[in-house]
């Protein structure tokens, strides 16, 4: 009993790969909500590999994650975290979901007008994701002072996610025009699709994140990269304790 404890215990105290880290020990105040490692993602479920919900990345993006926060925290904004490293056995998971054949009302919330099988044709889901380099990120901004206190509620039906916020999905975040994970060309950065004030939290993005080095993907106002810091792609999985 002893013995198989230590096993597991050291089996937890293995070091992350490739000068990677958590997220939290370089930045605790940085919010997450790491999407994949729940129920509440345009699959359904939670993707293969993400065993904790857990934001980790290449030590270098942290650093720079850090004067973000560090910068927005002046305006009493924060980031929040969708999705950060993701293991390449997700981005299989997401080809088997995008080809079984069926597509649930649940499933249409993040890609109304396009069938899921053409999502990676158009870009919009990647079969090889920079993510799996640790230096992709998916997020948005929070502001600290107004009330995000509403949860997703799994047995809601919600509308799609170009609808008003009032009706799509919470997400406890401002409000960038579409939900996270849109497929849908109002999800572009620059769409002309939105209104003023939702315009203005997309600039403040990425005006925040290009000031670090970061670099915004047209077709997702949530995701970001940093030139450089990526390599090869890993698959180990995400796991609690795993310092």
């Amino acid at each position: 009993m002893v013995a198989s404890f230590l096993a597991t215990a050291a089996a937890q105290a293995q070091p992350l790969p490739g000068d990677f880290v958590f997220l939290r020990d370089i930045d605790p105040s940085i919010l997450q909500d790491i999407r994949y490692a729940s129920s509440n993602n345009f699959v359904g479920r939670r993707l293969s590999g993400y065993d904790a919900a857990e934001c980790v990345v290449k030590r270098s993006v942290g650093l720079a994650l850090k004067s973000v926060q560090a910068e927005l925290a002046k305006q009493k904004l924060s980031l929040k975290m969708f999705d950060c490293y993701r293991p390449a056995r997700a981005s299989r998971d997401m080809v088997v979901w995008a080809q079984n054949g069926r597509e649930t009302p649940a499933e249409r919330r993040y890609n109304p007008t396009l069938p899921k099988k053409d999502l990676f044709r158009l870009g919009y889901i990647a079969e090889r994701s920079q993510h799996s380099t640790g230096a992709a990120l998916d997020l948005s901004l929070v502001d600290l002072a107004a009330d995000n206190s509403a949860a997703f509620d799994p047995a809601r039906t919600y509308a799609d996610c170009t609808a008003p916020e009032a009706a799509r999905a919470p997400e406890g975040s401002v409000d960038m025009g579409t939900g996270y994970d849109c497929s849908d060309v109002k999800s572009h950065t620059a769409s002309r699709a939105v209104t003023p004030d939702q315009r203005r939290w997309r600039n403040m993005l990425v005006a925040a994140m290009t000031k670090q080095g970061f670099v915004n993907y047209s077709k997702e106002w949530w995701h970001f990269s940093m030139p450089g810091a990526g390599g090869q792609a890993y698959d180990f999985p995400i796991r609690r304790g795993s310092r």
